[in-house]
């Protein structure tokens, strides 16, 4: 039997507030336990919360560029259920009235298509505490520093359909809220954390199977994984005659395996209700319009304008504009080089591989926008080879010099152009070589060609790669006609 996967996604974007989102507490990662945790969070009787309004504007913000609608009035609800890092009792979220209502993004699979993925609603709640057990003898730790870390949680509609198309999914989500600097997207420190609906049912059903969330995945290769895997795991269930029951489990990448974790609960377990502490929030038109005027270039925007202007290949386009800053880079370097393709070889190539090597992101990279524009001026200047350029690439970005300019001088590596001085060495490299130029001269077009590029070989080597390409395989050719 054919079978096809129904995937739906829970993204929860941590959002990228000073302060939480019912009280002031501050939001910063990696503080001691428990010290940024105020009688609010804690939930002491008596305590009353106020809404972050940054929050919703982060959240409507999301809404705009994902073309959504709006929840003009949404209201605060609480979630009730009972866990050791939840000191209220409940979690304070929304239900029927979220702040963004239906809108859709649009995905670049690998073969270049575009599909659109629905977008149920993305609503605003405070995260949880969380359990700590590695230090702890038979116990549990509870750190109250997260409770109450605002959370935007964008619920995608059942429209993927394989593994792949998840993590594209996940990726554009990943983009988008860091172009709109509404999350930091670190995915290491929990602030961008999936949970995956996975479900299975025989090509050509329209009916859904039974499905099971995957819980708390913060990977793009995780993801990746842990849905593959379960995909696999509910075919081989049902073809051997059991059946999928709806839960909860969680990924463990060890393993390559999921495994249950509890069974899934129904909104109605929850208890939802109106919280009686906040009043619905009502956005005006002129809150939105002015949110809308904040909106900067949107990375599909960004996409196609760097196709029309610069004239990229929809891939170049596609990669450059994955990340705001990534983009900016870009721009910076093409506006001093004045080349766009080299421009983007250099970034996607060299630079790329660089912060690949080291483990950084663009933001610490060693090479300046500036510094990369003035090594490729001197490549279309034919001051450096290309080959050279990647040796001075390198000086640049150990810190051997202040600019391509300064390490050409420094080192010596001004590309030979004078053809009469090429030519000298080709003669000698040719004296040197005299029964290989026999050789050539005797020989069909095939036999030349490998014979040619041993003559290229050894010229560069004789000048130490600083002899200008082009002029020698022009000179080189004469030569070896005449």
């Amino acid at each position: 039997m054919q079978w096809e996967a129904v995937i739906g996604l829970e993204i929860h974007a941590q959002l990228s507030t000073h302060s939480k989102i019912f009280s002031g507490s501050a939001t910063t990662f990696g503080a001691e336990p428990n010290t940024q945790a105020s009688l609010v969070d804690l939930g002491m009787p008596g305590t009353l919360p106020v809404l972050n309004e940054q929050a919703v504007r982060m959240a409507v913000k999301f809404g705009l560029a994902i073309d959504a609608e709006l929840g003009r009035s949404n209201v605060f609800a609480r979630k009730n259920y009972f866990y050791p890092d939840l000191p209220k009792g409940y979690q304070t979220s929304q239900m029927d009235h979220p702040v963004v209502g239906r809108g859709h993004l649009d995905i670049t699979l690998e073969d270049g298509t575009v599909k659109r993925i629905g977008i149920t609603r993305a609503h605003l709640e405070e995260d949880a505490g969380k359990s700590l057990h590695e230090d702890f003898h038979g116990m549990s730790g509870i750190d109250l520093n997260r409770a109450g870390t605002p959370l935007l949680e964008i619920v995608s509609e059942p429209d993927i359909r394989s593994a792949k198309e998840a993590v594209a999914y996940v990726k554009a989500i990943h983009a988008l809220v860091r172009y709109l600097g509404i999350c930091d997207g670190n995915m290491a420190e929990g602030s961008l954390r999936c949970d995956c609906n996975v479900s299975v049912r025989p090509k050509g059903q329209a009916a859904f199977g039974t499905r099971a969330e995957i819980k708390n995945v913060n990977s793009f290769r995780f993801i990746e994984k842990a849905i593959n895997h379960e995909i696999q795991r509910q075919i081989e269930l049902i073809e051997d005659g059991g059946k999928v029951v709806q839960e909860t489990r969680l990924y463990d990448p060890n393993k390559d395996e999921t495994r249950s974790m509890r069974g899934k609960e129904e909104a109605n377990d929850y208890r939802y209700f109106p919280c009686p502490d906040l009043l619905p929030v009502v956005l005006e038109d002129s809150f939105i319009e002015q949110v809308r005027s904040e909106l900067p270039e949107l990375p599909t925007e960004k996409c196609a304008r760097f196709q029309s202007q610069y004239g990229l290949s929809a891939y170049d386009a596609s990669v450059l504009s994955a990340s705001r800053e990534l983009a900016e880079y870009f721009e910076q370097v093409q506006q001093a080089c004045g080349d766009a393709k080299l421009a983007a070889n250099w970034v996607m190539g060299e630079l790329s591989s660089l912060l690949n090597e080291q483990g950084i992101d663009i933001e610490q990279s060693p090479v300046s926008a500036a510094q990369l524009g003035g090594l490729i001026l001197r490549i279309k200047d034919n001051t450096i080879s290309g080959k050279i350029a990647k040796d001075v690439f390198r000086f640049l970005a150990a810190g051997e010099g202040e600019s391509a300019d300064a390490i050409i001088e420094q080192k010596g590596l001004k590309q030979v152009t004078d053809s009469g001085a090429i030519e000298a060495m080709l003669k000698e490299v040719l004296d040197a070589n005299a029964a290989q130029v026999e050789q050539y001269r005797a020989s069909d077009e095939a036999k030349r060609g490998k014979l040619f590029g041993f003559f290229v070989g050894q010229a560069m080597k004789a000048s130490k790669g600083k002899a200008n390409p082009g002029q020698v395989n022009e000179l080189l050719k004469q030569l070896l006609e005449g």
